[in-house]
């Protein structure tokens, strides 16, 4: 069967969701006190799970929209303003920040669980992923409120978030399994990642129109894999239709062949892990 049949990437997210299920009490048990210890010890606690995605979203909107007075009026045929068009395209940034920047480490941060024979160490990088994504609701939840309270207005492309969240779960997972596996054997992995996300976040049509973007650089927003995603969520949090079909399409793709690739890959390089961490 080619890689390139539907049926391969279903049947690959039919795998990992079985697998996954299998083991649901004790991947959520995980994801819970994921979440719980990460504050453990914090004067502030849990406000922290809150407060980061907002302080970020806040100090974006201050820099670009009150200082540099980034504006959309009179370029897109929409009712919303630069700071929805902003808060889209941090939404997703937000949501993958994390999962990235603690894939590579998912197995070596937890060896003792990784040296258990009979422990299902796929649960590590979905529980990283999973535990993760409380930003991303939180994010949503500040994008919806503040349209709601300015505009008094959703338009109807938000029935399609569900899908959208889905599809970026599918990809977290599938390069959190890869970060994972190659983090184990390639130390350097995280500084590579951090990197990717600082370059990511500059090149990719968050901050600035891509209109502002000179005709001889606008290649790089295109060779940006973020790009795809923000465009995504900006056409059902900010334009209101489907105004980036192509990045739709990438989107798919990339996610079940990440899926389909790192499911694969884990599972290969599972049994070596013991020796390396």
């Amino acid at each position: 069967m080619s890689l390139l049949d539907p049926r391969v990437f279903f049947r690959a997210t039919g795998e990992t969701v079985g697998l996954l299920t299998r083991h649901k009490k004790l991947l959520w048990e995980m994801v819970r006190r994921d979440i719980a210890d990460r504050y453990v010890g914090h004067f502030f606690g849990l406000f922290w799970a809150v407060g980061h995605p907002l302080i970020i979203m806040a100090v974006f909107l201050f820099l670009f929209g009150a200082v540099f007075k980034a504006r959309t009026a009179g370029i897109f045929e929409t009712p919303f303003g630069y700071a929805v068009y902003l808060l889209s395209g941090l939404v997703p940034f937000i949501s993958i920040q994390e999962p990235l920047m603690r894939g590579p480490t998912a197995i070596t941060s937890n060896i003792g669980l990784v040296r258990q024979v009979v422990f299902p160490l796929e649960v590590l990088p979905v529980k990283m992923v999973l535990a993760s994504q409380l930003h991303l609701l939180i994010s949503l939840a500040a994008l919806v409120l503040y349209s709601l309270i300015v505009y008094q207005f959703l338009p109807w492309t938000y029935v399609l978030l569900p899908l959208l969240v889905f599809l970026l779960l599918i990809l977290m997972t599938g390069l959190s399994y890869i970060l994972a596996s190659v983090g184990v054997f390639f130390k350097d992995t995280k500084e590579f990642v951090q990197i990717f996300i600082f370059v990511g976040l500059y090149t990719s049509p968050i901050l600035f129109l891509p209109q502002w973007v000179p005709s001889a650089l606008k290649p790089i927003l295109y060779l940006n894999p973020l790009s795809y995603l923000v465009w995504c969520f900006q056409d059902v949090c900010y334009f209101g239709a489907i105004l980036h079909p192509y990045a739709w399409l990438v989107l798919i793709v990339v996610s079940f062949a990440a899926l389909l690739l790192g499911g694969r890959m884990f599972n290969r390089l599972k049994v070596h892990f013991g020796n390396f961490v």
